[in-house]
């Protein structure tokens, strides 16, 4: 009998990957499930319907998030994680800027929403390099 060994580094990684999977098929079910609050933040920069972007975003969340899910596909889903996590940012400013308007709280979540990319993008990365 063979004794199956586990590197902690590796449980850890997987953990991580677990958690950032999780995060995207949630955030990308929701894209679909209650839309409105996605479409309100799209920029309107944007050519075409701010629907089409988050259909879109909606689409990579859960196919990135999947794709986490299997070992043989983590790391370039890992890098997919990384870039999609860069490629919204701008609608992250455009929420600072369309909420500045409103209440405290809600500024603070959206001003929270920027700083929030760094560890994701950071544990997206941290992901691929050990996949």
């Amino acid at each position: 009998m063979t004794a199956i060994t586990h590197s902690p580094q590796r449980d850890a990684s997987q953990t991580l990957a677990y958690r950032l999977a999780a995060l995207l098929l949630g955030v990308g079910t929701l894209h679909f499930v209650a839309p409105t609050p996605f479409d309100g933040i799209i920029p309107v920069e944007l050519p075409g319907s701010p629907r089409f972007y988050t259909y879109a975003s909606g689409v990579a969340e859960v196919g990135i998030g999947t794709a986490l899910l299997v070992r043989s596909t983590r790391r370039l889903a890992a890098f997919a994680a990384a870039a999609l996590f860069v490629g919204v940012f701008p609608g992250n400013v455009n929420m600072c800027r369309l909420w500045w308007g409103k209440p405290w709280p809600m500024r603070i979540i959206a001003l929270a929403r920027l700083p929030l990319q760094i560890p994701m993008v950071t544990a997206a990365l941290k992901v691929a390099r050990s996949a």
